[in-house]
């Protein structure tokens, strides 16, 4: 019922300087559609975009679906990622670049079964631990480097590519997986395991968190002015759009539930989601702290004989967008 509204109305919420043809921005999602988007979602359906005279496409993530070839093959003009995985990405030659970063906090924690007898790092060696790939391991690589653990069995840790679900903790296939706190973790939790038989480790709290969810656009067509000027108006609107959904978590999560085509989220899931992912978007404006990204840079640099990026990314980021967007 919302959509058909917002389809009604389309138009009469801009403003007059925008009233012609709304300016097109095709946004690529880093996975489904889930409240860890809702603040984009919020900004579409409660027309904070019209007002900004554009016309916003959000396409769905998924896991055959690479952000960075959508943007680089020309299917969107600004995509979602993890910051490792971008810098990753530039490194081996697509120019990427970040323009926002309305992810303050890192939700990535490792999920151990307490019965397993790990309750620290240091109980990790000889254990099998499930890790997501697709450039969402670089995190984990970088963090068992830094501990000095190798990840090819023997007296390191077996590395299970865990699919993105939580199957291999409980059906006993690893000793510990990949969750995030808004989402993998209470999957875990419904399928009947108690917090109390589990032991978490969150990377922001082992130190070598990195940046989520930040906008990334390619370079080149930071070039133009045209461009750039959609570019912060979208940048704009976004963060209009996760400052009330952080305000209104129930029904920003509500919203998200209304652009699922799947059919494949609950209310309840995502209600509690967005209560999660409030903690994680608190305190950013948007604009990218250089003190996180320089802590991104150094833990994606360490790790021993085969770090993440081998050297300090240039003209990774701008500030242009947020400083404009801000004003």
């Amino acid at each position: 019922m919302m959509k058909l509204m917002k389809g009604a109305l389309a138009g009469l919420a801009m403003t007059a300087g925008s009233a012609m043809a709304a300016d097109d921005v095709t946004l690529q999602l880093k996975w489904v559609t889930q409240a860890q988007f809702a603040g984009y979602y919020v900004a579409l359906e409660n027309g904070f975009y019209e007002e900004e005279g554009l016309n916003v496409t959000i396409k769905p993530g998924g896991p055959d679906v690479a952000p960075v070839q959508v943007l680089m093959g020309g299917g969107a003009d600004v995509m979602i990622d993890w910051m490792p995985s971008a810098l990753a990405a530039r490194e081996q030659g697509a120019p990427v670049v970040n323009i926002a970063q309305p992810f303050k906090s890192s939700g990535m924690m490792l999920t151990c079964r307490k019965d397993t007898g790990i309750a620290s790092p240091a109980d990790f060696p000889g254990k099998t631990l499930g890790v997501w790939f697709f450039g969402n391991e670089y995190p984990f690589l970088s963090w068992m480097g830094s501990l000095g653990i190798g990840t090819e069995g023997g007296d390191g840790v077996t590395v299970l590519k865990q699919g993105f679900n939580v199957d291999p903790i409980l059906q006993g296939q690893a000793d510990c997986v990949s969750t995030m706190t808004y989402n993998e973790y209470w999957q875990i939790i419904d399928a009947g395991l108690s917090a109390d038989e589990l032991v978490t480790f969150k990377y922001e709290d082992q130190g070598v968190a990195t940046l989520e969810d930040g906008l990334y656009v390619l370079e080149a067509n930071l070039g133009d002015e045209a461009f750039k000027d959609r570019m912060v108006r979208f940048v704009r609107a976004s963060m209009k759009g996760w400052k009330w959904a952080e305000e209104n978590p129930s029904d920003a999560a509500m919203i998200v539930l209304e652009y699922d085509e799947t059919g494949a989220q609950t209310e309840g899931h995502q209600v509690r989601m967005m209560g999660e992912i409030a903690k994680l978007t608190a305190g950013s404006n948007g604009a990218l702290d250089v003190a996180d990204y320089d802590r991104t840079v150094a833990t994606l640099m360490a790790g021993g004989s085969d770090p993440v990026i081998t050297k300090a990314p240039e003209g990774a980021y701008t500030m242009e967008i947020t400083d404009a967007a801000l004003q």
